[in-house]
């Protein structure tokens, strides 16, 4: 990445130019690195303050609701350009790229645009829980069942307390008639999150041979399009599918 190779390009100035003054190698050794970190740290924070200020046109974008599923579309056509715009940045800063992949996969999967989503979820890094679940329903609505194992258990692997991600990793396991393997998921879950209530509850569901209750993930759940709402929505305000903006830093 150029802000390492332009940090470290200046560390090794500063350590070579205490040499030339007559000094030891070793000598410019401490400048040199602290040199270097510096350099980083003032390069990363003015790449980050750019993203942000894209991250933060785009949670304008979603502050109002859509009315339309036509309006909701242009929102989030709108704010993929805007996102596609940080990827300039890609070649300067780590895990940039990765991440802004991840939220442009988001955007496309929840107005179904899975080709897209598809493609930017496969540039993502595994950092971001929410896209690598959302990963994994997509390989759940194309029946790639072993994809969709892998996706969500790099999910829970990053979100290990997000309820929302094991509830829903369980969810695609059953509809495929695999409840050993979503019980052993929830157990997984409970055991991470002994406290949490609802996915106590999700576990008693399934060992009880009850139906798994999604309603207690409610609104987040209806971003995964697994289920239909009860009022399709996106935006701000108002009940059914939303499109929720997370932002990582």
């Amino acid at each position: 990445m150029y802000n390492i190779l332009i940090s470290l390009g200046v560390g090794i100035a500063i350590a070579l130019g205490i040499k030339l003054a007559g000094y030891s190698l070793w000598a410019g050794l401490i400048p040199g690195v602290l040199a270097f970190a510096l350099t980083f740290v003032l390069l990363a924070r003015r790449v980050a303050k750019r993203i942000q200020l894209l991250m933060d046109s785009v949670q304008k974008e979603f502050a109002t609701q859509a009315t339309t599923q036509k309006e909701a579309q242009q929102k989030v056509e709108r704010a993929v350009k805007t996102l596609e715009q940080g990827l300039v940045y890609d070649k300067w800063q780590i895990m940039v790229g990765p991440e802004l992949h991840a939220q442009i996969g988001m955007l496309k999967y929840m107005v179904k645009d899975l080709d897209g989503a598809q493609a930017h979820f496969a540039k993502s890094g595994p950092r971001n829980y929410m896209a690598k679940a959302m990963e994994g329903a997509l390989h759940y609505q194309r029946k790639n069942f072993p994809a969709m194992e892998s996706a969500f258990e790099t999910a829970v692997k990053a979100g290990k307390k997000e309820s929302i991600i094991w509830a829903a990793y369980a969810w695609c396991l059953l509809q495929n008639k695999e409840k050993d393997k979503a019980l052993r998921v929830l157990g997984r879950a409970v055991q991470i999150n002994p406290s949490d209530e609802k996915l106590k509850s999700s576990l008693s569901q399934l060992q009880n041979d009850k139906r798994l209750k999604m309603k207690p993930y409610e609104p987040t759940w209806w971003q995964f399009g697994l289920e239909a709402p009860p009022t399709p929505t996106m935006g701000g305000g108002g009940g059914g599918r939303r499109v929720q903006f997370i932002t990582r830093r």
